[in-house]
């Protein structure tokens, strides 16, 4: 009886040792990600950090953007239902 109740609590304080520590990893990388995030902005006569598929403002209107995770170029295009979005070019 006491090896089972030694061996439950044993395994009881591993995993809270194991979220604790994950629970870390997760804030650290998103710290290190925000500084090194890239932004919505235009530059010039295109737009940086896109999201394809996503609503483009007015002033994007016609505009080439660049993807921020592919970096690939889509265009602010009108949809048939009236919408403004990031369409591949």
């Amino acid at each position: 009886m006491l090896r089972r109740l030694l061996t439950t609590a044993a395994m009881a304080g591993a995993m809270l040792l194991t979220s604790s520590v994950a629970g870390l990893a997760p804030a650290a990388d998103a710290s290190s990600t925000a500084a090194t995030a890239c932004t919505y902005q235009r530059s010039g006569n295109h737009w940086n950090c896109v999201t394809p598929g996503a609503y483009c403002p007015k002033a994007a209107h016609g505009k080439a953007g660049y993807a921020k995770v592919t970096g690939r170029r889509y265009t602010c295009a009108r949809y048939s239902n009236g919408q403004w979005r990031w369409k591949r070019a």
